[in-house]
């Protein structure tokens, strides 16, 4: 079955050039022209929506509000795939997104064929067993990883991670007590090196911090290694 995407997009001539060319690579491709009428397909899809394209600029409600909302709801509707897109040359509303929720973003214009290639490696990460782990479980102390389930537990309490930031939590618990930069970090979750100044991976980690430890602004799981990058400890409580 063709994996079904929702584009939530006011411009109509966008969203029927990125329908098009989606629809080519072999995705259904649905299209809201309103964050309201997006979050209402999602509600009714039959089959369930696999990914969401998020405009940030929508006529009713923005697309942080639409992010927060499907963020909000239980289960798997919760972590739901997003990419965001947003107007070029402006890192704040990048920042923003990222913090809301979302698992990647793209400024505006784009080329089709980079919208494919994100939406394909956001595609992979949330379906792609981890045949290659040795143990489906990884434990640090009360921490506990399932990468079967993809769920983060600290002790009795399920931590609330996207998909993307539980991929950047699993990628750096891999490695545990070797430093890696941002740029290793990115590579070994998206697959693809990261453009140069890019500082979403200090979004991402702010996040998973506020989730795993327990005073987030004096860090214990995940350390930060000043001019270079993090580290995910190896002894933990």
């Amino acid at each position: 079955m063709s994996q079904r995407l929702l584009m939530i997009e006011d411009d109509e001539r966008l969203a029927q050039m990125v329908a098009q060319y989606l629809q080519a690579s072999g995705f259904e491709v649905a299209h809201a022209g309103s964050g309201r009428a997006g979050l209402d397909q999602l509600q009714d899809a039959v089959p369930a929506i696999d990914l969401v394209i998020l405009d940030l600029m929508l006529p009713d409600i923005d697309g942080l509000e639409v992010c927060r909302r499907i963020r909000a709801q239980p289960g798997a509707a919760g972590s739901l795939p997003v990419l965001m897109l947003t107007a070029k040359g402006d890192p704040m509303e990048r920042v923003i997104g990222l913090e809301i929720g979302a698992d990647d973003y793209l400024p505006k214009p784009f080329e089709p064929r980079e919208l494919l290639a994100r939406v394909r490696a956001l595609l992979r990460r949330r379906s792609a067993p981890a045949a290659d782990a040795p143990a489906s479980r990884l434990r640090f102390g009360s921490l506990e990883i399932d990468r079967d389930a993809r769920q983060v537990r600290l002790g009795e309490r399920v931590c609330t991670l996207t998909a993307y930031q539980f991929d950047l939590l699993l990628a750096l618990a891999e490695r545990a007590g070797r430093v890696l930069t941002r740029d290793q970090i990115m590579e070994a979750v998206r697959g693809r090196e990261l453009e140069a100044f890019d500082r979403s991976i200090d979004v991402h980690v702010g996040r998973i911090r506020a989730e795993i430890e327990a005073d987030p602004k004096n860090p214990k799981r995940i350390l930060t290694v000043r001019g270079v990058g993090y580290v995910f400890a190896k002894q933990q409580d």
